[in-house]
């Protein structure tokens, strides 16, 4: 209750999903013709910027939080500059980018699983430790 970040990162990357598939399928049912790369790598970048706006409220949070959203950012951006600028190595690297985050995400989901098994710190996770100015 009351987690307005993870509310919205999980609404908003669970849009993102599903308006990414409808852009990859609905060309094959005919109702609508094909994305061209310079639309698929420009909503990207647009996740991108959403994505670097969460990831400014990473750092009101965990390292691992930060590592993840970091990441993600990379990721879109390599994505979207892949498809904007043609350039498929771009997407290759973006896809070995994508396992880091991938599994920087895992980490912090089994951090946090067996903190409330244990009821203690298992895995570390970096705790956000503000400084008083």
């Amino acid at each position: 209750m009351g987690n307005t970040f993870g509310m919205t990162a999980f609404i908003s990357y669970g849009a993102f999903w599903l308006t990414l598939v409808a852009l990859i399928a609905m060309p094959h049912t005919g109702i609508v013709p094909a994305s061209s790369p310079a639309l698929v790598g420009s909503y990207l970048l647009l996740w991108g910027l959403f994505t670097f706006i969460l990831f400014l409220g990473t750092l009101r949070a965990t390292r691992a939080h930060q590592v993840i959203f970091g990441t993600l950012v990379i990721l879109f951006a390599l994505l979207g500059l892949g498809d904007l600028l043609e350039q498929p190595g771009l997407t290759v690297i973006a896809g070995y980018e994508g396992l880091i985050c991938g599994l920087s995400a895992v980490y912090l989901a089994a951090a946090e699983i067996l903190e409330a098994q244990f009821k203690c710190a298992v895995l570390p996770v970096g705790p956000y430790t503000p400084t008083r100015a």
